[in-house]
């Protein structure tokens, strides 16, 4: 609606524009032709009367100019309001079409002003459609940690908007696969298809082109996507990591239908004066065609591009401008500029609010009016959201909304489109759809087919396990409220870490900002961190630590709790450990006796003889004596605290200790969330499957004490929480019995005993 009134404001003003300035004009030019109140003459056969001079003549020069200037300006609004009376509003054509109205690009090379006017001008016209159900297509180069994050952002951004269906065409490392695969599989947005090209094999394409971008060998990838993606695709738009959309991709993707006779390529004009060769002395940029055009955001016909050869006419380019450049300075931007340079009828200039680039001297302030003109912003300085814009708060915090952004919301349908058939989402509804929502227990039931999204290594992870095969690593899982341990666990436990946060979006940057605040642990490369979106009302305690286990690089795992510190040097003592007890080739689970302080300032025991002491003087506790004594007593203390040697305990009902156990040991039982029998089921688990149960005798962890989980507080008051997890622990023990049969029958005997 709000369109068609600006059409029709706009054919007004054509109108009266039209009906006015000429009459105005020759009123003017009327009046002007009499001197001394007498009319002069403009024929030129009386331009040698005495009383023409030179004046009037330059006088009269000056009105005709000024009047072949106006009859221009009349012709081309006659044919602006021609076409708006013969275009009219768009028809609907039904449910399955709709037509997006798309701001006029300049289609050539002009300046960045005039872009301006031309871009941010909307005609309300009928405009090339894109279909409801059309699907999309974006490229993305991503590789390593970082740019894995910056791509959520830029999908949120996008998703947030959208109307049509996509699919993702990612250019990504091993590292950028692993996480983007799993966040897209655990995210199930309907109507979103992902595909991956691996990014090293391209390597060997461009790693001749020497680069000084930070963007490394990646940054020059865009080149070869002509290559790369499959040959029956004929268009996409490619984005770089740093962009934020603030409309619907569709609007963008309608822009191909502008494409006239060779264009082949979408871009905006650089924002700044790098290619202009004027930043400080002796800068000498690449060739290019004025200021230049930045590739954050491409439009490629790709069908077009490979007719015309891309793939030669880029190298060729690149290998002539390298003898005498040597290197790029910005990636791909500088031979794609090279290249427009040569061809300039190959581009398309997109208007500049498709890629408002807030770089270092930026002219991106004269793009646009005001910032609800702006469509796209690209964040394609080092400094990022640190770069210098009058308006830069406000793109900040449309940054940090999709950066913040509950990704659960945009799991939304597209009403009419038909998706792709999703076996891991079939067979999600087919399990829902089995569960009886009459039952009490059913949302304790239903959360054991929840999907959580999950971001693996939300922070940069390098770690090479030892050679010799004895390499462990400490496993955990925790919330927002246990964040002050991490630096504590970091520096009693040297060795590799491997830990599941549950998290909500916000939540996630904010412990990334208290990471990356941390010396502590940026100093620490070998600390993966999973993050867990949170959904549902229940801590999904077991999905974390199986979450924690899986994503591990070594042999060994040391299955810990986030509010226990471990002994000093227990890492390499447990390394030993696995060889002395022969680990790898029997079936153990090494026990690492628990004790616990009520104190929050602990001087902690450096040594065993210590710790009995402050035993004995009641400054620690084995733990949970005085509430849960079942669930460490097997571990038999009193004989731990003489013990020289490693000692065999046997299970008993509720045992619970922390252990060290091959990688491939059984994963914990998901039915159990928030608080009781998560630990209990998995070492009844590891006891049918025969796991032989070893205390050792100078290992120790201390718990640390805080205030009481919300788990634990709703099994406390909540009479229906305790009904429930006696019927799920019914139901495990039944699965039990008929999974490893007369054995575990055991298990019922001692429930029934305890």
């Amino acid at each position: 609606m709000l369109g068609i009134c600006r059409g029709r404001r706009k054919f007004l003003a054509a109108s009266l524009t039209i009906l006015f300035v000429p009459a105005i004009t020759w009123i003017y030019l009327f009046a002007g032709s009499f001197e001394d109140g007498k009319p002069v003459s403009l024929s030129p056969l009386e331009s040698h009367s005495p009383r023409y001079t030179a004046s009037s003549q330059r006088e009269r020069e000056s009105l005709e100019v000024r009047v072949r200037e106006v009859e221009e300006e009349n012709r081309v609004l006659r044919r602006q309001l021609s076409l708006a009376q013969g275009r009219g509003p768009a028809p609907r054509r039904g449910n399955h079409s709709r037509t997006y109205s798309m701001e006029e690009g300049t289609g050539d090379s002009e300046s960045l002003r005039a872009g301006i006017v031309a871009g941010n001008s909307s005609e309300c016209g009928q405009q090339p459609a894109v279909e409801k159900c059309e699907t999309i297509h974006v490229a993305i180069v991503c590789a390593g940690y970082n740019a894995s994050r910056d791509v959520v952002t830029l999908v949120k951004s996008v998703l947030f908007h959208r109307r049509n269906p996509l699919h993702f065409h990612l250019i990504a490392d091993a590292i950028a696969k692993q996480i983007l695969a799993t966040l897209f599989q655990t995210w199930m947005v309907p109507a979103v298809r992902i595909d991956f090209y691996d990014a090293d094999e391209l390597k060997s394409e461009v790693s001749w082109i020497p680069n000084k971008h930070y963007s490394g060998i990646y940054g020059l990838m865009k080149l070869v996507l002509t290559k790369t993606l499959p040959s029956n695709l004929e268009r996409v738009i490619v984005l770089d990591t740093d962009i934020t959309f603030a409309t619907d991709i569709a609007e963008l993707w309608a822009v191909f239908h502008k494409f006239k006779g060779q264009q082949v390529l979408g871009l905006v004009e650089n924002q700044s004066d790098w290619y202009l060769g004027n930043l400080w002395k002796n800068h000498r940029p690449w060739p290019a065609l004025g200021r230049g055009y930045n590739t954050g955001v491409i439009l490629l016909l790709l069908d077009k591009l490979r007719k015309m050869k891309w793939e030669q006419m880029w190298r060729l380019t690149a290998e002539r401008e390298l003898m005498s450049m040597l290197s790029t300075s910005l990636a791909d931007q500088d031979i794609f500029n090279a290249v427009i340079k040569q061809n300039p009828f190959l581009v398309y200039q997109l208007p500049c609010f498709w890629n408002v680039q807030l770089s270092d001297h930026t002219r991106s302030e004269q793009c646009y009016r005001d910032v609800s003109d702006l469509k796209v912003i690209h964040w394609n300085s080092p400094k990022k959201l640190r770069v210098k814009n009058k308006h830069v708060e406000f793109f900040r915090n449309l940054y940090l909304t999709f950066l913040e952004y509950d990704g659960n919301l945009l799991r939304r349908e597209l009403f009419g489109c038909p998706s792709e058939a999703d076996v891991n989402s079939e067979n999600l509804q087919k399990q829902l759809s089995e569960l009886d929502e009459d039952d009490l227990c059913y949302e304790f039931r239903r959360e054991r087919f929840t999907v959580h999204r999950t971001h693996l290594y939300f922070l940069h992870y390098e770690y090479e396990p030892a050679s010799d095969n004895t390499d462990v690593t400490l496993v955990a899982q925790l919330s927002m409220d246990r964040l002050q341990m991490l630096e504590a666990i970091c520096k009693h436990w040297e060795g590799p870490i491997s830990l599941a946060l549950y998290l909500s979006d916000a939540e996630a940057q904010q412990f990334l900002r208290y990471a990356q605040g941390s010396e502590v642990l940026m100093s620490r490369h070998n600390v993966g961190y999973h993050i867990v979106y949170k959904e549902g009302q229940f801590y999904p305690v077991n999905l974390l630590r199986n979450v924690a286990m899986k994503h591990i690089s070594t042999p060994y795992m040391f299955l810990s709790d986030i509010d226990f510190l471990p002994m000093y040097g227990l890492y390499e003592y447990l390394r030993k450990s696995v060889i002395q007890l022969d680990l790898a080739n029997t079936k153990k689970a090494l026990i690492v006796p628990a004790f616990e302080t009520l104190r929050y300032r602990l001087s902690f025991p450096k040594s065993k003889a210590e710790l009995l002491s402050m035993l004995d003087m009641g400054t620690l506790f084995t733990f949970r004596y005085h509430v849960w004594t079942k669930g460490h007593a097997p571990t038999n203390f009193a004989k731990w605290r003489t013990a020289t040697t490693p000692y065999r305990v046997e299970w008993e009902a509720d045992f619970e200790p922390y252990v060290v156990v091959r990688k491939d040991c059984p994963e914990y039982d998901r039915r159990f969330v928030g608080f009781g029998w998560n630990k209990v089921a998995h070492i009844m688990e590891l006891d049918a499957q025969e796991y032989e149960f070893t205390v050792l005798p100078n290992a120790y962890m201390i718990h640390m004490p805080h205030a009481p989980s919300f788990d634990i507080t709703k099994f406390r008051s909540n009479k229906q929480y305790r009904i429930c997890l006696k019927t799920l622990k019914e139901e495990f023990q039944q699965d039990m019995s008929r999974h490893y049969g007369f054995a575990a029958l055991k298990y019922l005997t001692a429930e029934n005993n305890s």
